[in-house]
Parts: C-alpha cells; structure tokens; sequence
C-alpha cells in the first residue's frame, strides 16, 4: 500500500491517461493510435519509473498491433487477388481472423493498461507479448 501511495504522489498519471484514451478511441479510427505513440515516445524520457512502464507497454503494443495488422491486411489484398481462382479464400479469411483477433487483443491490452493506471500500479509485464 505504501508503494502504491508513494508512486501517486509523484508521479502524474495524465499522459499514459491520456496515451491509453488515444489507444482506445483508435478502434473506430486509426488515426489516434499513431498521434498516442507519438505522445508515449516523447512523455517517456521524463516519467517516473511507473508511468515508465506503461509508456513502453503503449510503445509495444503500437509496434506489434501495427505489424500483426499489416501481416493481416497483406493476407487480405493477397487472397482477395488470388479468390478468383479460389486458391486465395483460406488466405483471405486467414487475414480476416488475424485482424479480428489483433483488434481485440490491442482492446483488452488497452484496457487492461487503464485499470492499472487507475489502481495507481506500474505495469506488471511491459514487455510481454499477452497481457
């Protein structure tokens, strides 16, 4: 409880608050994702050792988010060109399913940050690839 208070105390959870509301918003757009990991870049160098930690769990989750999303769209344009000749459905759907399963897992990981930073808390795993 003490380091909990400690960490509330000096340091400002406004902008890893404010990362986080720019991750989320960006499932309707895309557009925020890439303002809020400008503003994790630039807002780490000066947090403390708990907004520290979830500045660089926002940075990984920008960096593998936008390469799975990649991946996945790449398997759409691809298996959309080849579908005319049916070799290309599986990939098609494949890449359906990865970005269906990589927008929610940069949902959960997103709001999983929140309730961290609302509880006062660094973020356990900032280097994980899961939550």
């Amino acid at each position: 409880m003490t380091e909990r208070l400690s960490y509330e105390a000096v340091e400002d959870r406004t902008m890893p608050a404010v990362v986080y509301g720019l991750y989320l918003i960006a499932l309707a757009t895309a557009v925020p994702v890439l303002i809020g990991a400008i503003v994790a870049y630039a807002s780490r160098a000066n947090a403390g050792p708990a907004m520290r930690t979830h500045f660089d769990f926002q940075i990984r989750t920008f960096w593998m988010s936008i390469a799975w999303w990649l991946i996945g769209g790449f398997l759409i344009v691809v298996g959309g060109i080849f579908s005319l000749i049916l070799i290309g459905l599986p990939f098609f759907f494949l890449g359906w399913a990865i970005v269906g399963l990589v927008t929610a897992w940069y949902a959960v990981r997103s709001i999983v940050g929140v309730i961290h930073l609302a509880n006062g808390q660094p973020y356990p795993r900032p280097y994980s690839w899961l939550i």
